[in-house]
C-alpha cells in the first residue's frame, strides 16, 4: 500500500534547481529529524528548475512507527506538481460528509493541489497531496525543453510501472498453487484464495487512487486489472461463438442483479437455533451471538477510550488494540452472518478460513492491549475486563472452528 503522508507533514521543501535531481526535506509529526529526499528525475514543468517550500496550516498527526518510514528517501520521482486539478468541498468537511450520508451532493469547486509522488527504495510509492498547503515557489533557474518534458513523463511512468510490477508480483505470489475451482477445497485453499483477493483489492485501490474515476480512468484500471485485453475484439465479434472471449455484462445488467439481490427478502432463522446460531438485538436485527458480543465489546472499548480523551493521543499500541478489536467483529460478521440469517450452512472449510482471519485480528488486538497496558493509559479495571473478554471471544472462535471442521 502506498504511503500517503500529507496529514503528518508540518513543512517541507523540494529543490529541483539541479537538472535531473530532486532533493528536499520533510518535517513530519512524530519524527525527531527531518526526512531527507534524494531522488532522480525532474519535477513537472510548473516546479522544474524551482525551489518549493510548503507548510501545512492544519493540525497534523504522528507518523506510524511500524513499518518504519525511512529517514532517507532515495529513488525515482513520479509526478511533482503544484497545480494538480482536484475537486474540493466548499463547505466544512464534516458538513460535506453529513450531506453524503443523507444521499445529498455537497457543493464543490476545482482547485490546484500540491501533488508530490515518488518511488523510494525502502518504502515504495509515497504521495503527498493537498489543496490547503501554503506554498512558496522560487523563479525557475531553467525550464524543461519539449524533449526533456517527454522524458520526464516517461520517467514518472517508469516509476509507476515498477510499483505496479510489485503489486502484480504480490498478486501472482498468492495465485500460485490455487486449486481448480471445480475441485474440493479445504480451509487452506480458501485461505490462499482470500489472500489473493486481498492482493487484488490492494491493486485496485492503488489504481483508483492513481487514475481517479473518469471513463478514461476506468478503462486504464480495467486493462491493468486484466479485466479487458489490450486488443479487445471488435463489437461485431465480441462474445461470438469460437472467438475465445466470454460475454461480459453491461453495467446496467450488473446493477440490476445487485439491486435484485439487495431486495430479496431475508429468510427467517430456525427458531430452535435461537441463542446458538442467532439472537435478535434490541433493534430487531438478527446477529450471531459471538459476532454481536465481539462487536458490542469493541464498541464499548472505543467509547470508553473516547470518554478518556484518548482518541487523539497518537499511541500506536492503543490504536492497534481498538482498531483490531473492531475489525475482529467485522470479520466475524463475514464468517457468521449467513448462518445467523438461516441461509443454510456454508462450506465448513470456507467458514473455518473466515474464522481464522477473525482470529488473526483478535490476536493483533490482544498484542496491542498487552503493549499499552504498562503505559497506564487505560484504567487497570478496563484492561483486565478487555483482556478477559477477548480471551473468552477467542475461545468461542476456536470452538466454532472445531465445530465446522467436523462438518467438512
Amino acid at each position: 500500500m502506498a504511503w500517503r503522508i500529507q496529514d503528518s507533514v508540518i513543512r517541507g521543501e523540494i529543490d529541483n534547481r539541479v537538472k535531473g535531481r530532486v532533493r528536499g526535506k520533510l518535517w513530519l509529526d512524530g519524527l525527531d529529524q527531518p526526512v531527507q529526499l534524494n531522488l532522480t528525475g525532474n519535477a513537472c514543468p510548473d516546479l522544474a528548475g524551482c525551489l518549493l517550500q510548503f507548510k501545512n496550516p492544519a493540525k497534523t498527526f504522528p507518523m506510524r512507527k511500524k513499518p518504519e518510514f525511512n529517514p532517507l528517501q532515495r529513488g525515482q520521482i513520479g509526478n511533482l506538481s503544484a497545480s494538480q486539478k482536484v475537486r474540493v468541498f466548499t463547505i466544512p468537511d464534516e458538513d460535506a460528509f453529513a450531506m453524503i450520508d443523507r444521499g445529498e451532493r455537497p457543493p464543490e469547486r476545482t482547485a490546484n493541489a500540491l501533488y508530490l509522488e515518488w518511488f523510494s527504495e525502502g518504502n515504495g510509492r509515497v504521495v503527498i497531496e493537498s489543496a490547503n498547503f501554503e506554498l512558496n515557489i522560487s523563479a525557475p533557474e531553467w525550464r524543461l525543453t519539449s524533449a526533456e518534458e517527454k522524458q520526464r513523463a516517461q520517467d514518472a511512468e517508469a516509476g509507476w510501472g515498477m510499483f505496479s510490477r510489485q503489486l502484480n508480483e504480490a498478486l501472482e505470489k498468492q495465485k500460485r498453487g490455487q486449486k481448480d475451482p471445480e475441485a474440493e477445497w479445504d480451509e487452506h485453499d480458501y485461505e490462499r484464495f482470500m489472500k489473493e483477493c486481498d492482493a487484488r483489492t490492494l491493486k485496485y485501490m492503488e489504481l483508483r487512487e492513481k487514475y481517479g474515476d473518469s471513463d478514461e480512468a476506468e478503462a486504464k484500471i480495467a486493462r491493468e486489472m486484466g479485466w479487458i485485453s489490450e486488443n479487445p475484439p471488435s463489437p461485431e465479434g465480441f462474445g461470438a461463438a469460437g472467438d475465445g472471449e466470454d460475454e461480459r455484462m453491461s453495467v446496467e445488467e450488473m446493477n440490476h442483479i445487485t439491486e435484485e439481490a439487495l431486495n430479496e427478502p431475508l429468510s427467517e432463522p430456525e427458531p430452535h437455533r435461537e441463542g446458538l446460531d442467532w439472537i435478535r438485538t434490541a433493534r430487531g436485527d438478527i446477529r450471531h451471538p459471538l459476532q454481536y458480543r465481539c462487536h458490542e465489546s469493541a464498541m464499548k472499548v472505543w467509547h470508553e477510550c473516547d470518554a478518556l480523551r484518548l482518541d487523539k493521543c497518537g499511541d500506536e499500541d492503543l490504536e492497534q488494540f481498538v482498531f483490531e478489536f473492531l475489525t475482529t467483529g467485522v470479520k466475524l460478521g463475514g464468517a457468521l452472518h449467513g448462518i445467523a440469517q438461516g441461509r443454510g450452512l456454508r462450506d465448513g472449510a470456507f467458514t473455518v478460513a473466515c474464522l481464522k482471519r477473525a482470529l488473526d485480528h483478535l490476536h493483533q488486538a490482544q498484542a496491542g492491549l498487552e503493549a499499552v497496558a504498562p503505559k497506564k493509559l487505560l484504567p487497570a479495571k478496563m484492561v483486565a475486563g478487555a483482556r478477559k473478554e477477548m480471551f473468552e471471544i477467542r475461545e468461542g472462535i476456536l470452538k466454532l472452528m472445531d465445530e465446522f471442521r467436523g462438518r467438512q
